[in-house]
């Protein structure tokens, strides 16, 4: 009787053990460096790349670095090439814009906007005995699926979007007790948007650079005289008329053209917005990010997001039509949304990327006033309106830009539930500042793709201090409700603004130079202006003065500007303008409008990709903070197993 109940005490004790082990351990205990646990991470959560391997490139280069020094690890290893130059037609966007439904995502067909499930990697970390056996079980609610692997194995499986699955393993080793472990897997799936202008799109940074050939390619000067020709390098490939006297065909000549994300609105990969969405999916392990690029080069808040907008180019097509004009922005932007909120009504747009205002007050006028020197492109390009003083911009920046704020709060607003702080307002950064701020000293170094190219120092000094003193505090006053802005709820139309960047770029400016800078910009590229063999005869075989190719020019290689000059702009991308009013379209391919708008129309005095990759290192905090992705996770529970009762013991 006494042994009997000696071994009834004896099972009861055990049992009560395996129950106390088996309740959730606190938090501080549950994650011991040492204990086991499941670890778990969504694979390739950029859901914008088709193919993981893109993704775990970025993975790879971003441990332990900064978005910044991650993209220089980048261009270093492609050797100048770029990174994005074979993604890009690897994407879930086509290179018109369209979003490809369904998009083939490691050979699984999803929906793009709207994901029903994702694909994601589990494993059991910490002090795993070697040999163990795991039984592993994952129950979404309808029904445990359940298999058996070792333990060093991990566990590939889709989860349903936005239902949580219950994972659990029980380990067993040996004759040790069988442990279970048991933690909650949700993903959680970020839709993104990106909107504004060509800072925002990614401008002067085409995701194939253009590839240049040794020899030169002629250009007419507005002269009109029959010396009025220059040679500048040719597109590698090019086997039609270079000589100002033979035309070509622009189908011919586009054939050989840089490569964008999207051509009519030169997109890039290497945006600051796309580097941003990014870099949330590289950073948080337990999210997707949906990316939908929509900013466009030489929007305004009227032209570009309100309403459309000419297109920057037409890509090369079967059809030879090109469609000039684009979707306005934020309309495609609500029936996208109103779209996947009809397949998942719960689908919200958690974080809109904007950056607009600078083509609202004629910054790219106040570019053509600042370079253009010479009287004949001067007085033509003032009667075109390509032009604009100080004066104008200033004008415009009291009287036009915040009416237009207050039209665009109003827009965006039910997009993103009420609440404008989830538009993270990232601003520019002064493009005219080097060596410790300073405004660049101009002249023509950088510049002289052009002969009638020269930054005036006067007029230089005059952009950079009304950019510094009035503009950009001005925009952050908009964007914030603050100095005097027209706001009706501060507190719901406050945007989250970003502008800690713009210290850093006060040393890399368009003008920076460093010994560290590619050998040959700082063989070829001379600070005096003197770049171009100005011998029209010579210089059909041989455009450079250096006396090297410039087919050995490398557009993502490190350097010292983080801003496109004119040189980098014909360089890298070289842009035939299409999208330009008739009276301003190139009557062909040698005109003087084209050889003028070549050098500056693909993107100079724009972020380079490392001027991008250091305006997403500044937002990306405020993104993070807006989505509350830092917030703790959930702990892990684990146990012994509770053991069966010992033969002949009473219950």
């Amino acid at each position: 009787m006494i042994q009997s109940s000696l071994r009834t005490l004896f099972a009861g004790a055990l049992l009560l053990i395996g129950i106390l082990t088996a309740l959730p351990l606190p938090r501080a205990a549950a994650q011991d460096a040492g204990a086991m646990q499941i670890s778990w991470e969504v694979r390739n959560r950029f859901r914008l790349f088709r193919e993981e391997r893109d993704f775990q490139l970025h993975v790879e280069n971003a441990r332990n670095r900064s978005i910044l020094a991650a993209e220089q690890s980048l261009e270093l290893q492609s050797e100048g090439r770029g990174w994005a130059r074979n993604m890009v037609n690897r994407l879930c966007i086509d290179l018109q814009g369209r979003v490809n439904q369904p998009c083939t995502r490691d050979n699984v067909k999803e929906n793009y906007i709207t994901p029903i499930d994702h694909p994601v990697t589990v494993r059991l970390t910490g002090a795993v005995p070697v040999g163990a056996t795991c039984a592993w079980s994952f129950d979404d609610g309808d029904g445990p699926q359940t298999s058996t692997f070792d333990c060093a194995e991990p566990i590939n499986l889709r989860v349903r979007y936005g239902k949580q699955t219950v994972a659990s393993v029980d380990v067993s080793s040996g004759s040790d007790p069988t442990q279970r472990v048991q933690t909650e897997i949700q993903v959680r799936d970020v839709f993104v948007a990106g909107l504004g202008d060509s800072i925002a799109s990614g401008e002067g940074n085409p995701d194939r650079p253009l590839a240049l050939s040794d020899e030169g390619f002629c250009f007419r000067s507005y002269l009109g005289t029959a010396g009025a020709q220059y040679y500048r390098p040719s597109r590698n490939g090019y086997k039609g008329g270079r000589a100002c006297e033979a035309p070509d065909t622009l189908a011919n000549w586009q054939h050989y053209s840089a490569l964008w994300f999207n051509s009519p609105c030169h997109r890039s990969l290497y945006s600051y917005q796309a580097r941003t969405a990014l870099a949330l999916a590289v950073r948080y392990t337990h999210i997707a990010v949906t990316f939908l690029p929509l900013a466009c080069t030489g929007a305004s808040i009227g032209d570009g997001l309100l309403g459309s907008q000419r297109a920057r180019e037409c890509p090369p097509g079967k059809t030879g039509v090109c469609n000039t004009s684009v979707n306005a922005q934020v309309a495609e932007l609500r029936e996208a949304l109103t779209a996947a909120r009809k397949r998942q009504p719960d689908r919200t747009l958690d974080l809109v990327l904007l950056s607009v205002g600078a083509n609202d007050i004629y910054f790219s006028g106040l570019v053509a006033d600042v370079i253009v020197e010479t009287a004949t492109e001067r007085a033509l390009f003032r009667r075109s309106g390509v032009m604009a003083s100080v004066d104008d911009s200033r004008d415009a920046l009291a009287r036009e830009l915040p009416q237009n704020f207050v039209k665009l709060r109003e827009a965006l607003k039910p997009l993103v539930g009420g609440d404008l702080s989830h538009v993270v307002y990232v601003s520019y950064a002064n493009p005219a500042l080097a060596e410790g701020g300073a405004p660049c000293r101009g002249g023509r170094g950088g510049f002289d793709i052009h002969p009638s190219f020269n930054a005036d120092p006067q007029r230089l000094a005059r952009v950079s201090t009304f950019v510094d003193t009035e503009f950009l505090p001005q925009l952050k006053g908009l964007a914030t409700c603050t100095r005097g802005a027209l706001c009706r709820d501060p507190e719901a139309d406050r945007m989250t603004f970003v502008d800690s960047h713009q210290a850093a770029f006060g040393d890399h400016g368009f003008c920076a130079r460093s010994g560290n800078d590619p050998e040959f910009d700082r063989t070829c590229f001379a600070e005096n202006g003197k770049s171009f063999n100005p011998d029209i005869v010579s210089a059909a075989s041989q455009p450079m003065l250096c006396g090297r190719g410039a087919s050995e020019y490398r557009a993502y290689l490190p350097r010292a500007r983080w801003i496109r000059d004119a040189n980098d702009s014909y360089f890298a991308a070289m842009t035939y303008p299409q999208g330009l009013p008739a009276a301003s379209q190139p009557t062909d391919i040698h005109d003087a409008t084209w050889g003028v708008l070549s050098a500056v129309y693909g993107g100079a005095v724009h972020p380079s990709a490392e001027g991008h990759a250091a305006m997403a290192d500044a937002a990306l905090p405020a993104a993070s903070a807006v989505l509350g992705l830092d917030a703790v996770p959930p702990s892990v529970t684990r146990g012994l197993l509770a053991p069966q009762l010992l033969p002949g013991a009473q219950q």
